[in-house]
């Protein structure tokens, strides 16, 4: 029968799915995917974003039940455990082959060699695809073969390839006939996994229709203010696409092709909207060739071996404030309470609150990174690494260690009425556009008696951080 099996994981999608259309086209195609709570937890994958995963598996189940391609779940506690539960099902089934879109990180890549040297073992073969990026880790390099650290550096070569060949759209299969295999069930909880507010998942519709729409909705209406607004967190200025991206229920292909399609087929010219909105698709390429081409990055250190020397401080107290969303600075505040409430974070925000733990508090970016995972919707170990990494100064391509954001000059300057710090901090809705940056300024008529006074004061811990890296061996970083 040359039956087929997809495994799914980060590509949960029925159009432009590489590694779907490639077994399809092969012959009769089951699906499956695998619930590993034990990884997940390992990986701080956070409850919103395990709950999306299954709503969108919901969504994707029907989808591909229009084709006649069952859906079949199997659960293995670890990723340890993948090969023999993929292996078991393929001899159930009689399965030809597997096809899988590449994922990338340590283990990603060790799960997936245990995976095809078991089931070649049981002569199944095992097929990958490149789906979840536009150029393969390893085809965008230096003239020297090494892999960029500088994101202009890789841009550019981006565009030359892109210039040479646009990566094309994936036809999507069409129906197949019934097979004897019914689909199971997609699980709506999964233990050890709260299950998170009704709000929140309203914000998140699930499903390849809710995120096309919101796609074709932004390169229509919005991406030509992308510039201009997307600093502003108070605006709807964001294609809000990370977590469909994240989970693969839209791919960077499809984002590439309509963003485009609005510029009349320029990437480096035209609108200027556009251009950058393409360049934070590059952004998240760069990122993810980077866990490939160094990967320590995998292991929790630091992008520059010389940071790993930094003295961070164990201040658990400013952890907890700055978690909880009571440091006293109210744009620090505001934003973290988008992230508890939403499971997202405005990415102005996400850099701000990042050199605050990082410089201000003088706290090892991973316990912001970690925290971050463990309640992102849109959590991505190459895009989260990345961010944190620029922000600590530690990362490729990262701020120098001197460029310390001020929160309150940012606050003002992105948030200058206070809309944003206000819709989060209502106990501040009292106080004017200029209070309300600072509202320890406005003394016994504050009337906010809930709202802590500053943990930190922003410039003497300027100068801590400073010093810190200065006292780095190589005597300069950045």
């Amino acid at each position: 029968m040359n039956r087929q099996l997809i495994w799914l994981r980060s590509d949960l999608r029925l159009h432009d799915n590489t590694a779907l259309a490639a077994a399809a086209q092969r012959g009769p195609t089951v699906a499956v995917y695998l619930i590993t709570p034990g990884q997940w937890l390992a990986h701080d994958d956070a409850p919103c974003k395990v709950d999306f995963w299954l709503r969108n598996l919901s969504k994707l189940s029907r989808a591909l039940g229009d084709l006649n391609v069952p859906l079949l779940i199997r659960h293995a506690a670890t990723w340890d455990q993948a090969p023999q539960a993929l292996a078991q099902l393929c001899r159930e089934l009689s399965i030809e082959a597997v096809h899988v879109n590449d994922e990338y990180g340590i283990h990603e890549s060790r799960r997936d060699a245990a995976v095809a040297s078991a089931l070649e073992a049981g002569n199944v073969s095992f097929h990958h695809y490149l789906d979840q990026l536009l150029f393969q880790p390893g085809s965008v390099l230096t003239k020297t073969g090494t892999y960029f650290q500088v994101f202009s550096q890789f841009r550019k070569v981006c565009y030359t390839r892109l210039h040479a060949a646009l990566p094309r759209l994936v036809e999507t299969p069409k129906a197949q006939a019934a097979l004897a295999v019914e689909s199971d069930l997609i699980p709506q909880h999964i233990s050890g996994f709260a299950t998170p507010d009704e709000s929140l998942r309203a914000l998140w519709p699930a499903g390849e229709d809710e995120a096309r729409r919101r796609l074709e909705q932004f390169a229509d209406e919005q991406i030509s203010d992308y510039k201009n607004e997307r600093d502003f967190p108070a605006k709807p200025g964001t294609s809000q696409l990370s977590a469909y991206l994240a989970a693969g229920v839209i791919s960077p292909r499809q984002c590439l092709h309509a963003a485009l399609q609005s510029n009349q087929g320029e990437f480096e010219s035209g609108d200027i909207g556009a251009i950058t909105w393409i360049n934070e698709l590059l952004w998240r390429e760069f990122y993810k060739h980077i866990l490939v081409g160094y990967p320590r990055v995998s292991r929790h250190r630091a992008f520059r071996p010389e940071t790993e020397a930094v003295p961070w401080r164990n201040a658990p107290e400013d952890l907890v404030a700055w978690q909880e969303a009571r440091t006293g600075l109210p744009i620090i505040d505001a934003a973290m309470r988008q992230l508890l409430e939403t499971g997202w974070m405005h990415n102005r925000l996400r850099m701000v609150v990042a050199m605050f733990l990082t410089k201000n508090l003088l706290i090892d970016w991973r316990e912001g990174e970690r925290f971050f995972m463990r309640h992102l919707i849109d959590g991505d170990l190459a895009a989260n690494n990345g961010g944190w990494q620029w922000s600590s100064s530690t990362g490729t391509d990262s701020a120098p260690y001197f460029r310390i954001f001020s929160p309150l000059s940012q606050s003002e300057k992105f948030d200058g009425d206070g809309r944003f710090i206000k819709h989060w901090l209502p106990e501040l809705s009292t106080l004017s556009k200029k209070e309300v940056h600072h509202p320890e300024t406005a003394g016994d008529l504050f009337g906010v008696t809930d709202y802590p006074r500053p943990i930190v004061d922003l410039k003497k811990s300027r100068d801590r951080a400073l010093a810190a890296f200065r006292s780095l061996p190589s005597g300069r970083v950045g």
